[in-house]
């Protein structure tokens, strides 16, 4: 049995003297205590020495990746037979030598504890190397490779994202009040053009092409306007009823036109530069949300390393930070979404949906962004997965997928349900066929007649039940009307022979005053 073992000064194969010692469970330390004893247990068959020290780091990642260096291979063809046996420290490293080379390869923990013998009485087993050599070539070694594992990769800078998404924004800010400085300007020679050509560089290149209004009817438009569009700028240039200009105001206007127009052709190469930088730092999140938003939400926290510490609540709301703390100050709802609301999956969904998908999505988009910032592979299979689930989620939230479609269940395959109809040796239909019914069949006149006769007597025969329930109903009704007003008549029969007998005293009274009144006229 052959051990490979690799050093900072070169690679090193071992002849493993005594192969029981690997078999057994024992601790191998005591074996290694002194340098005759480890020289009885192990033997130095090769060694190759590394030549300089990009040779050592190259061997180094090579054997940190687990990959398999020209290096090595060519010194194990050369060492190892294909009848020995070759015990190696990694186990990926290994399936590759066994795989490329076909050698008979093992690895286990007995391996790891012999090569810890050998790493404490190395430089006594290897021949030659002394170990004041073998410190600082060690200690170069691993500075050198800290180096390597931290050096500055240029495609991997997302500086570069903050500053384009930065610009872009500028661009577009800049080139939103230029536009509209050039219409106003040119408005005032020919104003119907404004709601003619909406567009604002198509209206500065019109307005290049076309110069003073009266040249319009000779030109041909074709390569700037759609030909309605045309059409009724020429129109509109006949009957304006705009002021006339001189050739300085009009050359000034071009010449603003054209910034307008060179603005926009540079902010285009910007978003294809962005869309690059993004594709190359973060494919899994521009596949999830698009370019310009994943571009802000790395520049809003200010690198992709610290975007991907933040949880996925965080990613959320990122943006509208100042609308979370006026919620929590005045006990309002929180905010549902911040710059993530700008990706087109959120747009998709209804408006009810919108805080749903937007939690799902941001979900998957922290987990997107730890792979971008974190993984070293530059595929996008990731956010493919993720913006599929979103997508089947937010169908799921609209009702327009199947329960079929909505995913199948995980685990063990579930039993049928039982189904009486479907036992026996010929399994049956889920629903029993109805039998066939030959007196709904209608063959002539007679039969309709029959069937209306019948229609209107199971209409009339409900209606004749209720009748007598509802004479009953006004016969209790008037009883209890009449029983209510036989004490009310009781109670103002004395009542009225009482007013009777007072109004018959106020006639007496009346008579007798007016008798004495009549006795005293005549006196006087």
């Amino acid at each position: 049995m052959l051990l490979l073992f690799e050093t900072a000064a070169g690679y090193a194969l071992f002849k493993v003297l005594k192969e029981k010692k690997l078999e057994e469970a024992g601790d191998l330390g005591n074996d290694f205590a002194t340098l005759e004893s480890a020289q009885k247990i192990v033997k130095l068959k090769a060694f190759s020495k590394f030549d300089n020290t990009t040779e050592a780091l190259a061997a180094a990642t090579a054997l940190v990746d687990s990959k398999l260096s020209k290096s090595l291979k060519k010194f194990l063809k050369k060492h190892v037979d294909a009848e020995e046996q070759l015990a190696v420290l990694d186990k990926k490293l290994g399936s590759i030598v066994q795989e490329k080379l076909g050698l008979n390869v093992l690895w286990s923990n007995q391996i790891l504890e012999l090569s810890r013998g050998i790493r404490a009485q190395l430089t006594g087993l290897i021949s030659g190397l002394a170990g004041m050599d073998l410190r600082p070539m060690s200690l170069g070694l691993s500075h050198s490779l800290s180096r390597y594992k931290l050096k500055f990769s240029p495609d991997k800078v997302d500086t570069m994202i903050v500053q384009a998404i930065g610009l872009l924004d500028d661009l577009d800010k800049e080139l939103n009040t230029y536009a509209m400085r050039v219409r106003e300007w040119y408005g005032w020679h020919f104003p119907e053009m404004t709601k003619i050509v909406t567009d604002n560089i198509q209206y500065a290149k019109a307005v290049v092409f076309m110069g003073t209004r009266d040249q319009s009817a000779g030109l041909d438009f074709s390569g700037i306007l759609e030909e309605e569009v045309e059409g009724a700028l020429k129109a509109a240039a006949q009957v304006s009823m705009g002021t006339d200009i001189s050739e300085s105001d009009l050359d000034n206007i071009k010449d603003l036109a054209q910034q307008v127009i060179a603005l926009s052709e540079y902010r285009g190469q910007l978003f294809e530069y962005l869309r690059n930088r993004m594709n190359a730092i973060a494919p899994n999140l521009t596949v999830l949300v698009g370019e310009l938003v994943g571009a802000r939400l790395i520049a809003h926290s200010g690198s992709l390393i610290n975007l991907a510490k933040q949880p996925a609540s965080t990613v959320q709301i990122l943006g509208a930070e100042k609308a979370l703390f006026r919620a929590l100050k005045t006990k309002h709802e929180t905010p549902k979404y911040g710059l993530i609301y700008h990706a087109s999956l959120i747009g998709q969904a209804a408006p009810k949906y919108k805080g749903k998908i937007s939690r799902v999505l941001a979900a998957k988009c922290s987990l997107a962004i730890r792979v971008d910032a974190l993984g070293d592979s530059s595929d996008a299979t990731v956010g493919v997965e993720a913006r599929q689930k979103v997508e089947a989620r937010l169908r799921q939230l609209e009702g327009k997928l199947l329960g079929s479609e909505a995913g199948a269940v995980k685990g063990k395959e579930q039993p049928a349900k039982y189904d009486k109809a479907r036992q026996g040796a010929q399994p049956a239909l889920a629903t029993q066929p109805k039998a066939y019914n030959a007196d709904a069949d209608v063959t002539d006149g007679a039969a309709k007649k029959e069937k209306k006769e019948k229609k209107k007597k199971a209409e009339e025969e409900p209606a004749e039940e209720e009748a007598p329930k509802a004479e009953k109903k006004e016969k209790k009704k008037k009883a209890k009307a009449e029983a209510e007003e036989a004490p009310a008549e009781a109670e103002e029969a004395p009542k009225k022979k009482k007013k009777k007998a007072d109004a018959a005293e106020d006639g007496e009274a009346n008579g007798k005053e007016a008798k004495k009144a009549k006795k005293a006229k005549k006196g006087e």
